[in-house]
């Protein structure tokens, strides 16, 4: 077949394919992942809690606002948002309609780089560098240069106003079915914004159950919530590693997390301790990179039940 620039007509025709699938069907493609996890006290009624993460919202995405909408129907015992609402400075009106009906049930939110920021045009390839220079984040001691800043105290209000306890370096509880359940939140490790000695100490021996809550899943602080003992870490940020290698999985995480976990329910080991960790894949993609391939868009129902007795 003749090429076309240098590149056979078959290959060309692939890979766009290829993309027209990642960004026309599979980024919209949005999927409800269930897990079940053993933490709560032996004899508790199982406790129904609904991540979100990585919205990446930009105003005219109706059908995900439709679907974010529709979510309010699995009646959640809790609601916990993992970060990365906004990928569009005018979409704060947006969001806030988007998770109106889950605004209605007791959540607890952290912040990720993106609702500070607005998302710059890069190249996909640094990710892959990153991993393997091993250099992450950004040092969220310094401005970011030329950024754009996100309104993001209006998101933070909106969600304070509807009750959600903000988890920004700080601890909040909620009482759901006769347990007091504490959680425990950092700000994005991502932009270095995290600081854990202002929550260290592990959980209340008062509370039934301690959850802790991250945008990133960086390693230092999986470390710092295992070793303090928290059953179970939610965090999101690493799109489930957005494209894909079918039947081998994830490439990159964005941050220091190995590929094997970049999405899912699995198992941190630190300081002599097990954690539970789930990390979501999230629903949306950064405005300048809208595609998935072989890594559908997500929301998790966990279900939290009894842990087996000693």
């Amino acid at each position: 077949m003749r090429p076309l620039f240098g590149v056979p007509l078959g290959v060309a025709a692939a890979t766009a394919a290829g993309i027209a699938y990642a960004a026309g069907y599979e980024a919209r493609a949005f999927r409800l992942r269930r897990v079940e996890v053993p933490v709560l006290p032996p004899g508790a009624h199982p406790l129904r809690v609904l991540q979100i993460s990585d919205i990446h919202f930009v105003s005219g995405q109706r059908k995900k606002q439709r679907w974010l909408q529709s979510l309010a129907g699995l009646r959640p015992d809790l609601v916990v948002n993992t970060g990365d609402n906004l990928s569009d400075p005018t979409a704060v009106p947006d969001v806030l309609d988007a998770l109106g009906p889950l605004l209605e049930f007791p959540g607890a939110y952290v912040f990720g780089s993106n609702d500070y920021y607005g998302p710059r045009l890069r190249n996909p390839g640094r990710y892959i560098t990153a991993r393997l220079t091993g250099r992450h984040g950004t040092n969220g001691n310094r401005p970011i240069t030329g950024a754009i800043h996100n309104p993001w105290t209006e998101l933070r209000d909106g969600f304070d106003s509807a009750g959600w306890v903000n988890l920004t370096n700080t601890r909040g509880r909620v009482k759901l079915d006769h347990l007091e359940v504490e959680l425990t939140g950092l700000d994005d490790p991502h932009i270095k914004r995290d600081r854990y000695t202002e929550v260290a100490g592990g959980p209340d021996p008062a509370a039934d159950l301690s959850l802790a809550v991250v945008h990133a899943p960086y390693l230092r602080v999986l470390d710092s919530f295992t070793a303090d003992r928290y059953p179970l870490i939610l965090a999101g940020h690493t799109h489930g590693g957005q494209l894909c290698v079918p039947f081998y999985g994830a490439i990159v995480t964005n941050c220091d997390l190995d590929p094997e976990r970049v999405k899912g329910l699995s198992t941190h080991r630190a300081g002599g301790h097990e954690s539970y960790l789930h990390v979501s894949a999230g629903c949306g993609t950064n405005r300048y990179t809208p595609v998935r391939f072989a890594c559908f868009p997500e929301a998790t129902l966990l279900t939290l039940v009894p842990r087996a007795r000693p």
